[in-house]
């Protein structure tokens, strides 16, 4: 994996510790501890904000709400007696117009998932 990308362990998977390490090389003047609190600092206010019902909107990146799912009937899988499953309240991320098209622009390299064209060819 080249040194400048911003994943460590699963090539495809950023962590939080990832996150502060980018931020951290990127804004020099920032010590690392710094970092490491502001990262959390923002994700501690984002989790508080949704768990008192808040929308939380971040402009070019998109918005987390709380969408409710309601109770329902269920079955258990070992006795398949029916169970009544109660209402949840979930977490919710619908993605800017900004973020889907630079996803969008980006190529995924995944050199063992065959194209459309390669998976057709005989």
């Amino acid at each position: 994996m080249p040194a400048s990308s911003p994943c460590t362990q699963d090539e495809r998977t950023m962590t939080r510790s990832d996150l502060v390490n980018q931020l951290a090389e990127r804004f020099s003047q920032l010590t690392h501890r710094d970092t490491e609190f502001a990262v959390k600092t923002m994700l501690d206010a984002m989790a508080e904000a949704l768990a008192r019902g808040h929308r939380i909107e971040i402009r070019g990146f998109g918005s987390f709400s709380i969408n409710r799912r309601p109770p329902r009937m269920g079955r258990n899988p070992r006795s398949g007696e029916q169970v009544l499953i109660p209402e949840k309240l979930v977490p919710h991320f619908k993605p800017g117009k900004a973020l889907r098209e630079a996803v969008d622009r980006q190529p995924i390299d995944a050199p063992d998932t065959p194209t459309p064209q390669e998976s057709t060819a005989v």
